[in-house]
């Protein structure tokens, strides 16, 4: 088994375990690698100010799933991901700490996209001791690729 196919096994069962309504729920490394592969698109669900002022992934689409300042949701989220996605192509979702891309990839595998992941942790992860986030997990915490907006 290559190890790709052994992230979608992981991923799919860590799902199921948790009994979530959507294909796989994958680490951001995880993430990171079938990105890589080629093998699926990343979709970043924060707001237009977190891209801008906590940073972004250079291979990411952005689409916001709430609206800033307001935290309203984003009306025309499911159409923009039609726009930018096949439903035959892995989506990864990713959001602040893995709650909104949660929400996203709920609803994109109920809208037919067959192969929905969230990404566990998400970009920042949760917070610490001290309030603080990007110490305990997340995207930026693993070292992984990210610019800031």
């Amino acid at each position: 088994m290559d190890d790709i196919s052994k992230i979608l096994n992981e991923s799919k069962a860590r799902a199921a375990e948790k009994g979530l309504p959507y294909f796989g729920a994958v680490l951001p490394r995880e993430a990171y690698d079938l990105v890589q592969s080629g093998k699926a698109r990343l979709i970043d669900v924060r707001t237009r100010a977190e891209w801008d002022y906590v940073g972004r992934i250079p291979e990411s689409t952005l689409i916001e799933w709430q609206t800033y300042p307001d935290g309203r949701p984003n009306p025309g989220f499911l159409e923009a991901l039609q726009a930018e996605v096949p439903k035959d192509v892995p989506v990864l979702f990713l959001c602040r700490s893995g709650v909104r891309s949660h929400a996203a990839a709920k609803v994109a595998a109920e809208a037919g996209y067959g192969q929905a992941f969230n990404v566990l942790q998400g970009f920042e992860g949760d917070k610490d001791g001290q309030g603080h986030r990007s110490s305990v997990g997340g995207w930026r915490f693993a070292g992984l690729p990210w610019v800031q907006g």
